[in-house]
């Protein structure tokens, strides 16, 4: 069984930290957070994999190699123009042809039982299989409607607003909150077991998306395309408070988290943040819930709050922020 990991994309909502990286190269943990959809995929003896690439190839290339590290055997597929996760998909499908096999986004950290869920889309005979997981923050990810029988029948919008004021006044009280967990919608987590008949769905040579374009096709001709709905953990890290938050959640031993040659002085004050490499925080200095990316240096007497700072040297267009000395500062 082969893997298939999306890292194409822009990770728009993610910059400015990928202005110079796609997004499942940014670290996380200090590792490239690709190599956890990787190991992941690794661990159920899932080896041969392919990754498809667009913005800022190198920085994939340069994090994972050929693979041997990890213990696998990576093949690139470059993509001039965006393809969508299905198109993704038909630029390799003669390499995907023999077996079934798994589809990841590499912006997911998980421990998902992917060999149960393997062993269900066998079981049930489906066309796909997506991993889905209740929506209880009711976040901005489209709501997937299921059957009795597991069966995916649609894909719908996203939350609305008025479901958004109900979840948060369910989160007051603890009988709420499971009440809102029960009637949660459910979202698709970007983990998909498929079967070489879904490219009987997916258009040749052109931009497709699997839950636009392809399944909703495969589910109006009679095809089983199934539901698997977890509660394990799962962390995507598509926006900056995404990314921070996962990092809060999972780091160890205190709130601070530093990567490569990082200096904190004496006299600065740093709490709930994430330091990648090179990264100077001069005596006097406050940050606070914030990401500081590689070779950022925060002056003496500066205070960064809930922000993102990358160095204005790397930024090619301003999109959003502030620019303050030699930084590039992002609220999240």
């Amino acid at each position: 069984m082969k893997g298939f990991i999306l890292a194409a994309g822009f990770g728009t909502r993610l910059w400015p930290l990928t202005d110079d990286r796609t997004k499942a190269a940014i670290p996380f943990l200090n590792r490239p957070l690709i190599s956890y959809a990787v190991e992941y995929l690794a661990s159920c003896d899932i080896r041969d994999l392919i990754v498809n690439l667009h913005h800022q190839p190198e920085s994939i290339r340069n994090a994972l190699g050929n693979g041997s590290a990890l213990g696998v055997n990576i093949e690139y597929s470059t993509e001039e123009e965006i393809l969508g996760t299905s198109g993704a998909l038909d630029k390799v499908r003669d390499s995907l042809l023999d077996d079934d096999f798994v589809v990841i986004n590499g912006k997911i950290v998980t421990n998902v039982d992917l060999r149960e869920v393997i062993a269900c889309h066998r079981n049930r005979g489906a066309i796909a299989t997506l991993v889905l997981k209740k929506n209880t923050a009711l976040e901005h990810f489209s709501i997937v409607e299921i059957d009795e029988r597991s069966h995916i029948t649609r894909f719908a919008g996203f939350p609305d607003a008025s479901q958004k004021a109900d979840a948060a006044e369910a989160s007051s009280g603890s009988h709420n909150s499971q009440i809102q967990s029960r009637s949660a919608p459910l979202m698709f987590t970007g983990i998909q077991v498929l079967s070489p008949r879904i490219f009987k769905y997916i258009p040749r040579d052109c931009f497709s998306h699997s839950t636009l374009n392809v399944y909703p096709q495969a589910i109006a001709s009679g095809e089983t395309v199934l539901g698997f709905t977890s509660s394990a953990d799962w962390y995507e890290m598509s926006t900056l408070k995404r990314y921070l938050e996962a990092h809060l959640r999972l780091m160890t031993g205190g709130s601070v988290i530093t990567g490569e040659n990082c200096l904190i002085e004496p006299g600065a004050s740093v709490d709930q943040a994430v330091l990648w490499d090179n990264v100077n925080v001069e005596s006097g200095a406050r940050v606070s819930y914030s990401v500081l990316a590689d070779g950022v240096r925060i002056p003496a007497g500066a205070t960064i709050d809930r922000a993102v700072v990358v160095r204005r040297a790397i930024v090619r267009q301003l999109e959003r922020g502030e620019v303050v000395g030699e930084n590039v500062i992002v609220l999240i």
